[in-house]
């Protein structure tokens, strides 16, 4: 396949974009480089078939030739990211995904949006199944976000039903593993960057929020599944292993052998209070399940952060 990626530089776009190499697809690489990183790929611009453009997706998007699959991912992603560019992030889930679209329309290509965990809001069900229609505050500082991504759902589906696009929407829960930004603001890479710095470890509200923390390689392998699939209705992805934030903070405060101590923040507004996938359709449809440990993906993930500090 031929694959226009967005979001390439990204976290998670980084990781995908060494996968469909591995597997003999050809990719061009898009990213404005507002949260995403040129070092994420790296390793990438030597191979054959990968290029990279340095382009906001909001602008008319123009690439040559023939495409299979257009791949949108860009956006901020972690809460300061988005609440530092708020307006970006509703303009890459509206006009960015109606130009993304417009690609794949264009070229006869299928669609795959990166969606989130985040449109279900603050959860009052728990587990969370893609039947959930959510339970947003659309006007919050966290609705710059929640909103882009329904909005991004609500488009991609309307295409699907007015142009006869295949679309696939992959709903991703809590992430984590190497190439997370130092100050990215989420819980892992937070409680790393301060546990290995011996620095205060800082947990909001008492803790007791929940979350479900997948791995990147079991995440990707998911992605790209449901890629290779005929599923059109949105899929979660994510572990369903559910951990309290403090108890996550103390494994690791242990894991990183840190003499941290951990101190408590007010939350912030609209912080959800649970987060964990149903996942019984990605079981079902793709015979996909995480299969790597909490404590083994943060080893991993520790090993990256103790590089990236020295550097």
């Amino acid at each position: 396949m031929k694959i226009l990626f967005t979001g390439a530089a990204g976290f998670i776009g980084s990781h995908l974009c060494e996968l469909l190499l591995r597997k003999g697809h050809s990719v061009i690489g898009m990213d404005n480089l507002i949260t995403g990183q040129r070092e994420n790929l790296q390793n990438l611009f030597h191979q054959p078939h990968f290029r990279f453009i340095r382009q906001d997706v909001t602008r008319y998007i123009r690439i040559p030739g023939s495409l299979d699959a257009v791949l949108h991912f860009a956006s901020p992603a972690s809460p300061p990211d988005y609440l530092k560019y708020p307006i970006p992030t509703l303009k890459v889930g509206a006009l960015g995904t109606h130009n993304a679209l417009g690609v794949a329309k264009s070229k006869k290509a299928l669609f795959m949006l990166a969606s989130t965990s985040e449109v279900y809001g603050d959860p009052q069900v728990n587990p969370q199944p893609e039947s959930y229609w959510g339970n947003v505050n659309c006007i919050g500082p966290r609705g710059v976000y929640d909103e882009a991504k329904r909005f991004a759902e609500a488009m991609a589906m309307a295409y699907c039903r007015s142009h006869g696009i295949p679309v696939r929407i992959v709903r991703i829960f809590n992430t984590f593993g190497p190439r997370m930004r130092l100050e990215d603001g989420r819980a892992v890479p937070n409680f790393m960057t301060q546990a290995l710095r011996n620095r205060p470890i800082t947990v909001y509200g008492k803790g007791r929020q929940t979350r479900s923390l997948c791995y990147i390689s079991d995440l990707i392998e998911g992605i790209y599944k449901l890629l290779r699939s005929d599923v059109q209705e949105p899929v979660n992805l994510g572990n369903p292993h559910e951990i309290p934030i403090l108890q996550l903070a103390e494994l690791i405060r242990k894991i990183a052998r840190s003499k941290s101590k951990i101190v408590f923040r007010p939350l912030p507004l609209d912080d959800p209070q649970v987060r964990r996938p149903d996942i019984s359709l990605a079981k079902k449809r793709l015979k996909w399940e995480p299969k790597v440990s909490l404590e083994k993906g943060l080893q991993r993930t520790l090993c990256y952060f103790q590089q990236a500090l020295k550097t």
